[in-house]
C-alpha cells in the first residue's frame, strides 16, 4: 500500500500560524519569505509597506521544519514583543551548532564573506613579529601562522578576534597607539592565538568559547593580571 507523504508547509503558511499564536487577535498580514544568499546564518524581519518581510538566509533553506518553525518564533517574537518560547530558542541554536552547520557556515563565509583588516605592520607594533615571539614562548613554535592584521576601526569592544571561516586574527587597532603597553598587545594576541588551540565546543544548545582548558593555558601567561588590569584602563580612558 502507498501512503503519500505530507508536503512540507509553505514559510508564509509557517510564518502565519505563528504570527496567530503571538497575536490571536491580530489580523495576519500579507507576508512574504525570502531565502538569501547571505554570508552567515543570519536573517532579519521588518514591516514593509504593511507587509510582513522575512529575509532567511539560504543556509536554512533546508533546515527541518521544525527549525524553521523555531526561526519564525524568535523573528516574529522580537518584532512584535512577545517572549519567544525557551524550547524554540534551544531547538535553533542547538541546529546551528550541529557540526556539518557549522561546516557549511564557514564554508559560506569563506566563500561569500570579505574580510577587511589592515597589514600587520601598524604603525607602532608588528602582530607578525609579535605573534612569532609568541609562538616559540607558548607554543614550542608548532603554530601554523595565520592571516593577521589590525582592524579597520579601533573598537573598543572587541579588541580581538579569531575568525576561523578566514583563517586570521584581527586586533583592534585602538592597542596600535604609543601610549599602549606591549605587554597588552602581546596578551590580546595571545588570548586569541589560544582560540586556534582550544576551538569553540558546542553542547547541544550552548556554545562553551573559552573552556576550562583553554582559561588553564591562559593563566599560563605571565603578567596575566598585569595586562588585564592595563587593559581594562585602556578601553575606559
Amino acid at each position: 500500500m502507498h501512503v503519500e507523504s505530507m508536503a512540507p508547509e509553505p514559510p508564509e503558511a509557517l510564518c502565519a500560524r505563528v504570527f496567530r499564536e503571538l497575536k490571536p487577535r491580530a489580523a495576519v498580514p500579507e507576508i512574504r519569505v525570502r531565502f538569501c544568499p547571505y554570508a552567515n546564518a543570519h536573517s532579519q524581519v521588518c514591516w514593509q509597506d504593511g507587509r510582513l518581510e522575512l529575509r532567511i538566509s539560504d543556509l536554512l533553506q533546508s533546515a527541518p521544519p521544525a527549525v524553521l518553525e523555531a526561526l519564525m518564533y524568535i523573528l516574529l517574537g522580537k518584532l512584535l514583543r512577545r517572549p519567544v518560547p525557551r524550547a524554540c530558542l534551544h531547538r535553533y541554536r542547538a541546529y546551528l551548532n550541529r557540526r556539518d552547520v557549522q561546516r557549511s557556515i564557514e564554508l559560506i563565509r569563506r566563500v561569500r564573506g570579505r574580510k577587511q583588516l589592515l597589514d600587520p605592520q601598524g604603525r607602532h607594533y608588528n602582530l607578525e613579529e609579535i605573534f612569532d615571539e609568541l609562538n616559540a614562548r607558548f607554543f614550542g613554535g608548532l603554530m601554523i601562522r595565520p592571516r593577521l592584521g589590525w582592524s579597520v576601526r579601533p573598537s573598543r569592544t572587541t579588541l580581538g578576534h579569531w575568525d576561523p571561516a578566514h583563517q586570521a586574527i584581527v586586533i583592534s587597532s585602538l592597542l596600535d597607539r604609543p601610549g599602549t603597553p606591549r605587554l597588552v598587545v602581546e596578551y590580546v594576541l595571545f588570548h586569541e592565538m589560544l582560540h586556534l588551540r582550544y576551538p569553540t565546543l558546542a553542547r547541544g544548545s550552548r556554545r562553551e568559547i573559552h573552556t576550562r582548558e583553554f582559561r588553564a593555558a591562559e593563566r599560563q601567561f605571565p603578567q596575566l593580571k598585569e595586562a588585564q588590569q592595563l587593559l581594562k584602563r585602556l578601553v575606559q580612558s
